[in-house]
């Protein structure tokens, strides 16, 4: 009986993470619509409604960990939101429903749906706020990055345990006013920078894909939301990453307390924002180096998915096809 029980779970745990699939799909295609026009919070709020609809058709019972907003934003994914409809296993979710609404709204490269599903309780429950983060791929020892050490320490640390010198070193970093502190110490140390506009998520990724990519090493300030999502992936395919809440006013410490956060000041590693069993699920919204955009044809959608799943390691690409296009759009 336990090992029927066991053959059930497994099976309600593969049906779930396709089903991801089609929530991501949704949100991509919605937002797509609306590619070039220049429209951020259509465009944004195209996706959320789309994905908002599907993981209500899911049988779980769900709630928003991470998410568009806090409870005054009912128009978005609201952190604390309930999902699902109440009758499967109780899971957190993290959502960006489309990261990149800038490259989204013009028609840039990177734009993606994401989200992340884990059971109740392993995903990092923290305000919509700011969050510094540190990240690098797999294949190198624990510790070898560190949040409060200077860019220098960790830049001469990525050469030395790749072997190589500190200017043959790549940093992706957010392009914001914020980090040009941060851009500056990595040039003063040789490092090259590959900045970017928007999709931080994506960003973090890329660390975990060096030889395609050509990125070692992702620093800055960028959502806690991405955060949380980011740490999921990176947990399904091997890397470090570490993040701290920026909790810089008393609101800000106040809301955080009252999700649990007890120490503002607390520095996380990847296993703390997101543990056990996760599941992050991304749909390319435009074309970008992690995913091919929506394309739509006279009769078909087209679109592409990753999966990533923690407890098996698993990376799936999905490349679909999408017929009864105005069915597709509007159900």
């Amino acid at each position: 009986m336990t090992d029927l029980i066991i053959s059930e779970e497994k099976i309600i745990e593969r049906i779930l993470t396709l089903e991801l699939v089609r929530v991501t799909e949704r949100a991509a295609v919605s937002a797509a619509r609306l590619r070039g026009r220049g429209d951020e919070k259509g465009a944004d709020q195209a996706a959320v409604d789309a994905m908002r609809r599907e993981l209500n058709r899911l049988p779980i019972d769900g709630t928003i960990v991470i998410g568009e907003g806090e409870r005054d934003e009912a128009p978005m994914l609201f952190i604390g939101e309930k999902v699902g409809t109440r009758k499967g296993p109780a899971v957190d979710i993290a959502v960006d429903p489309l990261e990149g609404t800038t490259l989204c709204a013009k028609d840039m490269p990177g734009s993606i749906a994401v989200m992340a599903m884990a059971k109740a309780g392993s995903l990092l429950n923290a305000p919509d706020v700011y969050m510094d983060k540190i990240a690098i791929g797999p294949g190198y020892a624990p510790g070898i990055v560190d949040l409060d050490a200077s860019v220098e320490d960790n830049i001469h640390a990525m050469a030395k345990a790749k072997g190589v010198k500190p200017g043959e070193i790549t940093a992706l970093i957010l392009d914001r006013p914020r980090h040009a502190d941060l851009i500056a110490a990595c040039r003063k140390v040789g490092a090259s920078i590959r900045l970017i506009t928007d999709g931080d998520v994506a960003g973090i990724i890329f660390t975990t894909q060096s030889e395609q990519t050509g990125v070692d090493i992702y620093f800055g300030t960028g959502g806690a939301p991405e955060g949380v999502l980011a740490a999921g992936a990176l947990r399904c395919v091997g890397g470090q990453m570490q993040g701290r809440l920026i909790l810089d006013t008393e609101e800000k410490r106040e809301r955080a307390f009252k999700m649990g956060v007890k120490d503002p000041l607390k520095k996380y590693d990847m296993k703390e924002l997101a543990s056990g069993d996760v599941i992050v699920c991304a749909t390319g919204v435009t074309d970008g180096a992690l995913l091919k955009g929506v394309r739509f044809g006279r009769d078909v959608v087209e679109t592409e998915t990753i999966i990533y799943r923690s407890v098996t390691g698993t990376v799936r690409r999905i490349q679909a096809e999408h017929r009864e296009m105005s069915k597709f759009l509007l159900d």
